[in-house]
């Protein structure tokens, strides 16, 4: 049996006391009923909803606070860790609180005889005046003989229970809000990926805010647990005027779609209130006179600490460690332009000293958009695009197509952005290669074609014209003048540089399908020697290689134009 509760006015002031410690405990409220049922002998300590649901039950082992100092002994008997008696003795408890509810009852006491309980059966109502909501009611079964004084023991756990319930609910409350505000942002973004602009704005309407048209795509590499804290600093220092998601994908990256009215502002207001820890006013030193407060490689100039400095050194000031990567000013319907952009300055970021960087090249396919181009992607995609799922839950043309994208952009990971199972992600891919007639699981080749091909599709009419005089091919597209120009700027920072058989690797890389094991075999050097070497070219590039989103499908598509593959 449990020591019976004191009369001491000393004894009590201890029980007040070690609720009180136990309040400020995480899991306030199992840590009090675990208390309880040290404190009182109790066979069973829960809390019962007015429903007669088991709301919470005391923990099976001892807790770290026993919170008494005056010798009272802690028993558990067998039935607190569970068994047939815990299971006959909170079904009557809840059975009895039931009842006590309908008929507006806040306690009493029950007789082990009236419920078939092991022992008396206490009940409190934690009810808070003027608290929303039914709240539940404390139960405590205890032994045979349980002291009188039990009632003032409960009486004064169930004022801080009650107290600690409300928090852990309205905490529970914040942490579904902000996850379904999380989801939904994801959600926006996700349909901005897969170009379906307006359905993003209306959800993001909804939510209370607006998407500005023109905005710099942000990605940035941190520790997750820092992501929260991240978000809320760009938030202030944007004036809210910024859409920021924790990256579906990476659970180290933050995506952050910045305003370029809020990105300019930020780089020359010089407000220390608005980025925590920031430099006091008199220290403060001015960017240079680029564009944007930017310098010619996108990063700006001002001295570290300054608190007009751009957002992007702002970020690796307060977080040190982080790398953030930006991409040029881009429009809602070229926001995957955007993210890809900030992966690749992120690239080379993680090389540069001050951590961050803009990418400030101009390397997408407009110059492959041709008429010619475009009826090839056309018929590229056709079979999929002309595709009629059997069942109404098997996925249609445009998820087949997002699929494809996501599938291209992160290979496996694209279970986590698409939020789909693995094995449904694989059997997707097989159907597309059917489908198309390729092998864009595998080969690098029809990977490449595949991803030109969504590259032109995207925002164009996909129908073939009436009469067309024959099929195109993708040697077609890329034997074009224009072609060329674009292949020979995709390869000229390469070139140039100083790394060592630079363009000997990556075209290596490139024809074992981007394998790094093969690659080595192909040059005779060690797989680390092959990866420091292709490193090297992502620098020299400013784009990523060995991390997708990868830059592999465009210079295998240049290196092909220029007959190198």
């Amino acid at each position: 049996m449990g020591s019976a509760p004191s009369d001491s006015r000393a004894d009590r002031a201890d029980d007040v006391l070690a609720l009180a410690r136990l309040a400020a405990k995480p899991r306030a409220v199992r840590a009090i009923l675990g208390w309880l049922t040290r404190r009182a002998g109790g066979v069973v300590v829960a809390l019962i909803g007015t429903d007669g649901s088991v709301l919470a039950t005391a923990p099976d082992g001892p807790a770290s606070d026993h919170g008494h100092g005056d010798g009272h002994r802690h028993h558990h008997g067998p039935a607190a860790h569970g068994g047939a008696a815990t299971e006959r003795a909170l079904a009557a408890a809840a059975t009895a609180v039931v009842d006590l509810h309908r008929r507006g009852t806040p306690s009493a006491v029950l007789a082990g005889g009236e419920t078939g309980a092991a022992g008396p059966l206490h009940l409190v109502a934690l009810g808070l005046e003027g608290a929303p909501g039914e709240a539940p009611y404390l139960a405590v079964v205890g032994p045979t003989g349980t002291p009188r004084q039990l009632s003032v023991v409960l009486a004064d756990a169930a004022r801080t229970l009650a107290l600690c319930w409300r928090l852990e609910q309205v905490e529970l409350h914040r942490r579904r809000v902000e996850l379904a505000e999380g989801h939904s942002r994801e959600a926006v973004l996700h349909l901005l990926m897969v170009g379906s602009v307006p359905a993003a704005q209306r959800i993001a309407g909804a939510l209370g805010s607006e998407l500005p048209p023109l905005n710099r795509v942000y990605v940035i590499e941190c520790p997750g647990s820092r992501r929260r804290e991240i978000a809320r600093c760009i938030t202030r220092a944007t004036r809210g005027r910024t859409w920021i998601v924790p990256c579906p994908v990476r659970p180290n990256h933050l995506i952050a779609l910045v305003s370029t009215e809020a990105d300019a502002e930020s780089n020359h207001r010089p407000d220390p209130t608005r980025w925590p820890d920031a430099t006091p006013p008199g220290d403060v030193t001015r960017p240079t006179d680029a564009p944007g407060g930017r310098g010619a490689d996108g990063a700006g100039a001002a001295e570290p600490g300054a608190p007009d400095a751009p957002l992007d050194r702002l970020i690796i000031q307060h977080i040190p460690g982080c790398r953030v990567g930006v991409s040029a000013p881009v429009a809602l319907r070229e926001t995957p332009v955007g993210y890809e952009q900030a992966f690749h300055a992120l690239a080379v970021a993680r090389g540069a000293p001050e951590g961050c960087a803009s990418f400030g090249r101009h390397t997408d396919v407009s110059a492959l958009s041709t008429p010619e181009g475009r009826l090839w992607a056309a018929e590229f995609l056709a079979p999929c695009l002309r595709y009629e799922p059997p069942r109404r839950a098997d996925p249609g043309p445009q998820e087949l197509l997002g699929t494809l994208g996501s599938w291209l952009s992160f290979g496996g990971a694209a279970s986590r952005h698409l939020k789909i199972h693995r094995n449904t992600l694989a059997a997707r891919v097989r159907q597309l290669d059917e489908l198309l007639g390729r092998d864009v699981s595998r080969r690098l080749a029809d990977q490449s074609a595949a991803w030109l091909a969504l590259q032109l599709h995207a925002g164009a009419h996909w129908q073939l014209p009436a009469g067309r005089p024959g099929p195109s091919t993708l040697d077609t597209v890329l034997t074009t003048p224009a072609a060329a120009v674009w292949a020979k700027a995709q390869l000229l920072p390469l070139e140039q540089s100083k790394v060592t058989a630079g363009p000997e690797t990556v075209g290596a890389w490139l024809r074992a399908d981007a394998r790094l094991p093969a690659t080595a075999a192909s040059l005779g050097i060690s797989l680390p020697g092959t990866r420091k070497r292709l490193a090297r070219a992502e620098e020299a590039l400013g784009r990523s290689l060995l991390r997708a989103p990868s830059a592999k499908y465009e210079l295998w598509l240049a290196m092909r134009a220029l007959r190198r593959v």
